[in-house]
């Protein structure tokens, strides 16, 4: 009796009762041979007559059942065997489940059919309590994470959290709780407690938030969404004595009540270095209609294209927009505003230094818009191909952007000049280094241009770290 360990997609061999061919058969002459293995495997009707699940635990089983359900409309044995891998693939997708092996056998007893399948999906279930240590890359930023993480707390992929960081500008500790729908892992709930406490030293601002968060994230079509309820203390202080006016009048404490909306489609196939495909993301927040004393209408928007060119090289075009609202007479806070510039955006510039300023503190704006062309290419002379060269590119860009207030007395065209004044603009060109898929670093020569009082420039060579560049 054959047993298949079906981790990879390969053809099963051919012989032995499990599949209904003589091994006598295989001994007659050339002319008469057998169909190839694949026409066999492919051409082959089975029947998936039982699924079984060993090694569980606390997981309960009616969970496992929506992620398994589709082996049993398998026809042949590849089918068997695509549908089992990826079966595998959601098991593991649940977080529950440190490793997860796929068995095919033949049918056994009283009712088993003569092409019938039993297929055992042997589990080890992930320990009760688990703990991690990492670093992570901000925005120009990077922090020490020490978590602890309780998994599958219910039985049914549920999800505690503490985590712990430390970093250059940001100190947060947070606890938060983690609900799939079963069924539809995409589909989820989450609920956060969590103290942040940041420096932003181009405001001479510090910041701590205590807060609460209930999160919403479902898929609809081929867009992802989230919906959000925030409400958060924040207390604003000065960071240095020599603070502006305009920083010290933002100082003390305040309560925002927000609710957000994110929707985004993503068809790039990669965050980091995509070479075709594009990005939408499109967010909005409405502050004060649930209670707090914020009160704004906030919308902004991300667009990124990609195309692939020759010699592996991508061209890429970004966009970046947005506008905030005071809502009831009341002024927007330092803390709720856009900001603007530094390696990550308008490049060439200092650190969130484009904009309304007081006394050498950057104070924010109420509108912006950034945009950018970028061509990627392989390094000169290729080294390293096909291994460590491939997470480098050159990078060859142009920049250009405007932060600034508007006067909502005024119609939208007053609004378009405005932002259409005063643009900042640079070019340059450098190295950029993928740190896996989720983050990359920058080392460019930057050429500013379109320069205003106020603004703090670096021109030359600039470094830059993050997630999220324009």
């Amino acid at each position: 009796m054959g047993t298949v360990h079906a981790k990879s997609l390969d053809p099963l061999p051919m012989h032995g009762r499990d599949l209904g061919v003589n091994p006598d058969d295989l001994m007659e002459p050339p002319e008469q041979e057998q169909e190839s293995k694949q026409e066999v495997l492919e051409n082959k009707d089975v029947v998936v007559q039982h699924v079984n699940i060993q090694g569980l635990g606390r997981t309960k089983e009616d969970l496992l059942g929506y992620e398994i359900s589709d082996v049993f409309h398998a026809k042949n044995l590849i089918d068997v065997m695509k549908r089992a891998h990826v079966a595998r693939l959601r098991l593991l997708r649940l977080g529950v489940f440190k490793e997860v092996e796929v068995l095919i056998d033949t049918s056994e007893g009283k009712d088993a059919l003569p092409n019938g399948l039993d297929i055992t999906f042997e589990v080890t279930e992930i320990k009760r309590l688990t703990g991690s240590y990492n670093t992570m890359v901000g925005n120009n930023e990077g922090s020490m994470v020490l978590g602890l993480k309780l998994p599958n707390v219910f039985g049914r992929a549920e999800k505690v959290t503490f985590q712990f960081s430390y970093g250059t500008k940001e100190t947060s500790y947070g606890l938060s709780f983690f609900k799939p729908q079963p069924g539809y892992f995409e589909r989820n709930f989450t609920l956060n407690l969590y103290k942040v406490t940041g420096q932003f030293p181009w405001s001479s601002l510090k910041e701590t938030d205590r807060g609460l968060s209930a999160e919403l994230n479902f898929p609809l079509g081929v867009t992802s969404h989230t919906l959000k309820w925030e409400g958060v203390w924040r207390e604003l202080g000065c960071l240095a004595r020599s603070a502006s006016f305009a920083v010290r009048e933002e100082s003390g404490h305040s309560l925002k009540s927000a609710l957000s909306h994110s929707m985004s489609i993503d068809s790039r196939n990669s965050a980091i270095f995509p070479n075709r495909g594009a990005l939408l993301r499109i967010n909005q927040e409405l502050a004060g209609y649930t209670g707090g004393d914020a009160s704004f209408l906030k919308e902004d928007f991300e667009l990124q294209l990609n195309r692939k060119l020759f010699w592996d090289s991508v061209l890429s075009a970004s966009l970046w927009g947005g506008m905030l609202y005071p809502l009831r007479g009341q002024p927007s806070c330092i803390a709720d505003r856009f900001y603007l510039g530094g390696p990550t955006s308008v490049r060439g510039f200092g650190m969130y230094s484009i904009g309304p300023q007081s006394e050498g503190d950057y104070l924010g704006g109420e509108a912006y818009w950034a945009g950018g062309v970028h061509l990627y290419t392989p390094l000169p002379f290729r080294p390293g191909k096909g291994g460590f060269g491939d997470l480098f590119r050159t990078h060859f860009f142009l920049n250009a952007g405007n932060l600034c207030n508007l006067n909502y007395g005024e119609g939208p065209q007053a609004h378009l000049q405005r932002l259409a004044e005063c643009i900042r603009w640079s070019y340059g060109a450098g190295i950029v280094l993928r740190l896996g898929n989720i983050a990359r670093l920058e080392l460019n020569y930057c050429v500013p241009m379109g320069v205003q009082s106020g603004d703090r420039i670096c021109d030359g060579v600039q470094f830059g770290a993050g997630i999220r560049f324009l």
